[in-house]
């Protein structure tokens, strides 16, 4: 991985805030040229810096069933499951983890049912070994 420059992370940061700003707007803000930051996203995206433009709903935040999953893999595969899950909307982040567990996942479903299908589906992805799923009841911070 290529290491960032403060104007990457100053575009990676404003990005975070409003990932549908035009090109225009950003180079703008950040005082920089519209071909400057054209060519810095363009690089970030093809090294991975940035893999996804994506928006939150207040569906995805308000989701009625929230829930964290650690995944234990068959290695050989980790690549394979790592790629299935990331296509699962319901996976809102992914992390590779140490330990007895290989993956966490956080869960978001709009219902019992919802869940019950991700949690299949999820269990269902050749090179899956195990898994174990907690629901979030209540913050208590």
């Amino acid at each position: 991985m290529v290491e960032l420059t403060e104007t990457d992370r100053r575009i990676l940061a404003a990005l975070t805030e409003d990932a549908r700003v035009p090109v225009t707007v950003l180079a703008d803000r950040l005082g920089i040229s519209r071909t400057t930051v054209a060519a810095r996203l363009e690089r970030m995206v093809a090294e991975g810096t940035i893999r996804r433009f994506t928006i939150v709903t207040r569906t995805a935040e308000q989701a009625a069933v929230r829930a964290v999953m650690t995944v234990q893999l068959q290695g050989s595969l980790s690549r394979q499951v790592i790629r299935a899950m990331r296509a699962i909307p319901e996976v809102a982040s992914l992390h590779s983890t140490n330990g007895a567990w290989d993956l966490v996942a956080d869960l978001r479903a709009g219902s019992l049912q919802d869940f019950d299908r991700v949690l299949r589906a999820i269990r269902e992805i050749p090179g899956v070994l195990n898994s174990e799923t907690s629901i979030l009841l209540d913050s208590v911070l």
